[in-house]
């Protein structure tokens, strides 16, 4: 379980990163809150508040699990969250941006 629990928590803090840059930007961006769900852009502050929340969820998960940085499992697991989210966003955005 711990392992799923760490996929999520790096999912999670990957996501964080492009809401937080946005928002702290002034840029607008899709969200879930946004219509179409997921295409249509979110206001700045929306996004801060998601990637915020993001993050802290991303860290609470990593924390509950005492992960270790190095060369280990927990870590692998958090990685390959980390880039399994990061190249199906990076495709589904790379569409949305497209049209």
């Amino acid at each position: 379980m711990n392992y799923v629990a760490l996929f999520i928590s790096g999912a999670l803090l990957c996501n964080c990163i492009p809401h937080l840059s946005a928002g702290l930007q002034g840029s607008p961006f899709p969200t879930p809150f946004a219509t179409p769900r997921g295409v249509g852009n979110s206001s700045p502050l929306v996004n801060f508040f998601w990637g915020t929340f993001n993050l802290v969820v991303g860290l609470a998960i990593a924390s509950r699990f005492g992960i270790t940085f190095g060369p280990n499992l927990d870590c692998l697991a958090l990685a390959v969250g980390f880039i399994a989210l990061g190249a199906y966003l990076s495709c589904h955005f790379g569409e949305v941006r497209r049209d």
